[in-house]
């Protein structure tokens, strides 16, 4: 009789299915600015970062549409008062399974993945 052994099942985590961090501003730019490099880089989506450089969220063009119109207030806006998606976020070391349940009820399609101080280290997508 033969005996083998097979490795140990592994988990997918999400730093196993994560890509890197793409575009990112800070939380300070204005709605302008941003809709301005959204426009000019073809991205569906940027990285929000906070004054300390921790993830602050992820901005969409969905979020923006309310802007389009480009009116005095999109100049003066910052990117801090609009509503976007915030923490939780997701960490390298999560389940790849619970993390797509919890983007699935959150109605996620990217969620930003973090490190152990808040800062960007990639993106999960669905």
């Amino acid at each position: 009789m033969t005996l083998t052994l097979e490795p140990p099942m592994t988990a997918t985590t999400v730093g196993d299915r994560m890509t890197g961090p793409e575009l990112q501003i800070s939380d300070d730019i204005m709605v302008d600015t941003a809709m301005d490099i959204l426009q000019s880089s073809g991205a569906d989506h940027l990285l929000v970062r906070d004054e300390d450089g921790r993830c602050a969220g992820l901005l969409t063009r969905l979020h923006l549409a309310p802007f389009q119109a480009r009116s005095w207030y999109t100049e003066r806006t910052p990117i801090r008062d609009v509503v976007l998606d915030r923490a939780p976020f997701a960490t390298a070391d999560m389940p790849a399974g619970e993390a797509a349940a919890a983007m699935r009820s959150r109605g996620l399609e990217l969620w930003p993945v973090v490190d152990n101080d808040g800062h960007v280290i990639g993106l999960l997508g669905l």
